[in-house]
């Protein structure tokens, strides 16, 4: 479907949504471009790149567009807007409040999180500090990214999910890049930790590892997206440490974590699942046999430890559910086009 097929001209409705969380962040011509759209288009947005010298484009669920300077989206490069080095400048300002030395630890990660749980990746030259990245400089690029949180995303796949006097399997959701595993995560643990009363399920005590701030969306150490009332957050912190420092110190019922994949985080995994604490875990792939195929992961699969894989894909668009699979068993146990 062409992108451009969603996109009428503002009726001069008010502009509400995730996006105008990142508008102060933005140079004010830029800023009115993206006020300019309707609402509708507005919540296609799920990225916005600048890059020095090139044109402004927005990235959506279903493709990518150029942005005019009037503020209408484009394929056409030769009416899109051009990125100035002014542009870039005034961006960085705003992102890190005029003191790019303050974030000089999140600049080394590549990326800056804003208020609301959005992320603003820079690209620039890296400075190396004994052959490691110490900070970026000459930064001439920032992708921010939206953060949208779905209330209910994970209520299709947690009556298959929930284990009686045990609480919750352990589960790991497998999806491709930009298919929602980690949306569905966020909910996840949302309601893991209130509790289901219709599934007669009551909330557990779960610590969440956000190494790179994407799960609860922390700002200053503050979640910004709604992960549970029962829910402990150990913002920007590795893998394989925080499961640690959680299973030590929070007494978690749960421990999740996204995108686990490191021999260091199957290391950490095994530990907490010897301790008798569950897992909720993403990892990218296309399907179990691929993560099978891996011998970090494939070797933790094999032992049976993981107890359900939610398998999520593009089939009916974003964020089908595609299969969900018996670690144990090997096999589906359900199938739901959602």
């Amino acid at each position: 479907m062409n992108v451009l097929n969603s996109y009428q001209p503002d009726q001069g409705q008010g502009k509400a949504g995730a996006i105008n969380d990142v508008l102060p962040v933005l140079p004010a011509n830029i800023r009115s471009m993206l006020a300019a759209l309707p609402d509708l288009f507005q919540e296609k947005v799920e990225e916005i790149r600048l890059r020095q010298g090139r044109p402004l484009l927005l990235g959506l669920s279903n493709g990518d567009v150029f942005l005019c300077a009037e503020g209408r989206p484009t394929h056409r490069i030769n009416e899109a807007y051009q990125v100035t080095p002014l542009d870039m400048e005034r961006v960085i300002q705003l992102i890190s409040n005029s003191s790019l030395y303050a974030l000089e630890e999140e600049l080394r990660n590549g990326f800056i999180t804003l208020p609301g749980g959005h992320r603003a990746g820079i690209t620039g030259k890296a400075v190396l500090d004994g052959g490691k990245v110490r900070t970026l400089k000459y930064l001439s690029g920032c992708n921010i990214r939206i953060s949208r949180e779905i209330s209910g995303a994970a209520s299709v796949v947690l009556p298959y999910l929930l284990d009686g006097n045990e609480g919750i399997f352990h589960t790991v959701i497998v999806s491709p890049p930009c298919c929602g595993k980690t949306t569905m995560l966020r909910d996840l643990i949302r309601q893991v930790s209130n509790g289901v009363p219709e599934l007669g399920f009551p909330g557990m005590t779960v610590g969440v590892v956000d190494e790179r701030s994407e799960i609860a969306g922390c700002y200053k150490g503050i979640p910004q997206r709604d992960v549970g009332l029962r829910t402990d957050v150990l913002d920007g912190c590795p893998k394989a440490e925080g499961m640690m420092m959680l299973l030590r110190a929070m007494n978690p019922r749960v421990i999740a974590a996204d995108e686990i994949g490191r021999h260091e985080d199957v290391k950490a995994l095994e530990e907490v699942l010897n301790a008798g604490v569950k897992v909720i875990i993403t990892a990218h792939g296309k399907s179990l046999s691929e993560l099978l195929e891996r011998p970090v992961l494939g070797k933790i699969i094999k032992s049976k430890m993981l107890e359900r894989f939610v398998i999520l894909g593009r089939s009916r668009g974003v964020g089908t559910l595609e299969e969900v699979i018996d670690g144990k068993l090997m096999r589906a146990i359900g199938v739901r086009k959602c």
